[in-house]
């Protein structure tokens, strides 16, 4: 009886730290579903060998070092994750054509829930949501596996150099250079330093943005479009490599190509530390909407700046907890609310 209730208890103790492991993960690999693999993994080795586990350093240090020699293992074949802005330089609407690269090329969309704990500090909550931004996060790839814990565990959970040489079984020294070198690489890349220019929670002109956002996609009203996303825009849709940059060709290529998607329904999500919409389109042969896309939205100076699009709806929907069909009715009655 009482192993059976070690058993829950240690259950409780490993399930408790499952949130911020999977935010630590994230960072690590750039993709929703390999961190989440990489969690179950850390969790079963530590519940097999937790007899080992002596207590010299806490629960949650000896979870930390289980994850990161995970995920160490996970980026020995190389790949870095990136967005379609990282691999090819912005195609003219006349050139636009969709070919799409394998999963593995992308950096991936992640619900806020699945990798922000809560925290009771306001800053602490500030960083966190920063550090998983789509910016931060192309960023974070580009850096060598070792380099990349070293900069998550000092700058973004605050780890002390000690704990983190602890954990990489290396010397103060040598993190503290590794964090320099990560740095620097992060200095190069404008796009990489978070500008706080998305409040959290959203402030009202942030919200009023948002409104008349979903107000002009759902009315697929161009002009309405134009007057809120900043001259240099950019759009992107994973998994194809195509990207578009400013309001001409981005509306451009949603009133050709992207024609279907007129009549659109949006409904709320909160993705990557940034707001965000599932994205249903009209289903003409079933009625209703069937799912298009997670839309991600970066704002600054109280204009849409990216409007980045992931496709691949049979894998992010049911990551997201979102309905695979809306019917035309229940959505009306969602959106009143």
């Amino acid at each position: 009886m009482g192993n059976g209730t070690a058993t829950a208890d240690l259950d409780v103790a490993l399930e408790k730290h499952r949130t911020e492991l999977t935010g630590y993960c994230y960072r690590m690999l750039g993709s929703s579903f390999e961190a989440e693999d990489a969690v179950q993994d850390t969790l079963v080795r530590a519940w097999r060998s937790y007899d080992r586990f002596e207590g010299r350093s806490s629960l949650r240090s000896w979870l930390y070092r289980i994850a990161t020699n995970v995920c160490l293992d996970m980026l020995a074949a190389g790949n870095k994750r990136a967005r379609p802005v990282d691999l090819t330089d912005a195609t003219p609407l006349a050139q636009a054509a969709l070919s799409p690269r394998p999963d593995n090329t992308w950096l991936e969309p992640m619900p806020d829930a699945r990798v922000l704990p809560t925290v009771g500090d306001p800053a602490e909550a500030a960083v966190a949501k920063e550090s998983v931004r789509l910016a931060f996060m192309a960023a974070l790839q580009q850096l060598p596996p070792k380099q990349r814990a070293v900069l998550i565990l000092r700058e973004v959970l605050a780890w002390k150099a000690s704990e983190v040489a602890e954990l990489l079984g290396t010397t103060v020294a040598s993190v503290n250079s590794a964090l320099q070198r990560a740095r620097a690489t992060l200095a190069e890349r404008a796009d990489a330093s978070p500008d706080g220019a998305v409040s959290d929670p959203l402030d009202e002109e942030q919200q009023r943005l948002l409104e008349r956002y979903v107000k002009a996609f759902e009315g697929y009203d161009m002009t309405a479009l134009t007057a809120l996303l900043h001259e240099d825009a950019i759009m992107t849709m994973p998994p194809f490599d195509l990207w578009l940059r400013g309001t001409a060709d981005i509306t451009g290529f949603m009133t050709t190509l992207g024609a279907s998607c007129a009549g659109s329904r949006l409904l709320p999500v909160r993705a990557n530390g940034l707001p965000g919409f599932a994205h249903y389109k009209p289903d003409p042969e079933n009625g209703g909407f069937s799912p298009w896309a997670v839309q991600i939205l970066e704002i600054s100076d109280g204009r849409i700046t990216g409007f980045h699009c992931f496709l691949d709806t049979k894998r992010w929907f049911p990551l997201f907890d979102l309905p695979l069909h809306l019917e035309a009715e229940t959505n009306e009655a969602e959106k009143g609310v």
